[in-house]
């Protein structure tokens, strides 16, 4: 059944009210033609709620724009969508193609800061560079696929793909994803498999940076969770530690704070996040199993012109990078064959 517009509807309620069930919820492909975004496929959802968002195909079906009601939900970084062929992989050349919006995926064999790692797989004197936050969110995905279907009396709505990060000597790990929702719906539920395919054991890191803004972000905002610790990633992020649950106004040449979280899970294992607009009436809330992604960062930007917070959850507590995560002992491997299933549920409540 659907919750939509005041009412609980079964799909004979709503076939008899529509010509096309697209009036209400769909999913429709298209295509980015200009600027440096372009060629990029985009996914474009909406569920009948007031809840729409967007997945690029070429940005390892990452959520993009999201918006509630024509509210904005995710945060939009000054790049845009920049199609990965623009990607420069080495050091913070990231930041030059992060898009940022509702997920951004990081990894898959590095996350955090830009590194070269002189044990890294493929044996070259030298080492190797590690870019900031890895390459999966600049490969596109492939086997993309997408449909809606009634099961009962529930529409349901998903995108599917593959993306393979795989070099010659180095990494084959494949993450498949599966992007869900249904009819009437805020909630957004993303399943992801990630397998090593390779032969021989591989570092495997993996973060979502999910970012939000203005107007769901203000100085009114405020950050909810159980933490077990909480701790600055830097000493300027320690000045800030007994405000990390709060935020201001955009600021004059504000310096980035980020905040490491020992989440307390609940019985069944999870935890939650929740980001709060009481004068929006509206939050998100992040819930995901803490076996899954034991470490959650909170990423706090107050700048004029860069106002965003980023909540991130991750699968190890190396933010500096694979060579600190390695030297701290907290450097995950996959060995040949092995994967891991990592799963997010984000919904949007309307407190109003």
């Amino acid at each position: 059944m659907a919750d939509l517009y005041g009412q609980v509807l079964s799909k004979n309620d709503i076939l008899k009210s529509v010509g096309n069930i697209n009036q209400v919820a769909g999913i429709k492909a298209l295509e980015s033609t200009d600027g440096i975004e372009r060629g990029n496929r985009v996914f474009h959802v909406w569920t009948g709620s007031g809840l729409t968002f967007n997945v690029v195909a070429e940005k390892a079906l990452d959520i993009t724009a999201c918006h509630y009601k024509g509210i904005p939900i995710s945060w939009a970084a000054p790049s845009g969508e920049v199609h990965p062929s623009y990607f420069e992989t080495k050091g913070f050349g990231f930041l030059r193609s992060f898009q940022g919006g509702l997920v951004a995926t990081c990894g898959l064999d590095q996350v955090g800061m830009p590194c070269i790692d002189e044990e890294a797989e493929f044996g070259f004197e030298g080492g190797v560079n590690f870019g900031l936050h890895g390459r999966v969110g600049n490969i596109p995905a492939s086997s993309v696929g997408y449909h809606s279907e009634w099961v009962s009396d529930d529409y349901l709505l998903e995108i599917t793909g593959e993306v393979r990060q795989v070099s010659f000597f180095g990494e084959n790990l494949v993450l498949r994803r599966k992007i869900s929702t249904r009819l009437g719906s805020n909630t957004i539920h993303i399943n992801d498999t990630v397998t090593n395919d390779g032969f021989s054991a591989n570092p495997h890191m993996i973060l979502y940076h999910c970012n939000f803004g203005f107007p769901l972000v203000s100085e009114n905002s405020q950050l909810k969770l159980e933490s077990n610790n909480t701790e600055g990633r830097d000493e300027n992020s320690a000045t800030g530690i007994n405000q990390w649950d709060k935020f201001q106004a955009p600021t004059v040449g504000y310096t980035e704070q980020v905040f490491m979280h020992d989440l307390r899970a609940d019985s069944d294992g999870m935890v939650n996040v929740e980001l709060e607009n009481p004068d929006l009436g509206l939050s998100v809330r992040l819930a995901y199993k803490k076996s899954q992604l034991p470490t959650l960062y909170q990423w706090k930007m107050m700048r004029e012109g860069a106002y965003v917070t980023g909540i991130e959850p991750a699968n190890t507590e190396g933010i500096m990078g694979r060579v600190d995560a390695r030297n701290q002992g907290q450097l995950p491997q996959l060995e040949p064959g092995e994967r891991k299933a990592y799963s997010l549920e984000l919904s949007v409540i309307d407190k109003g």
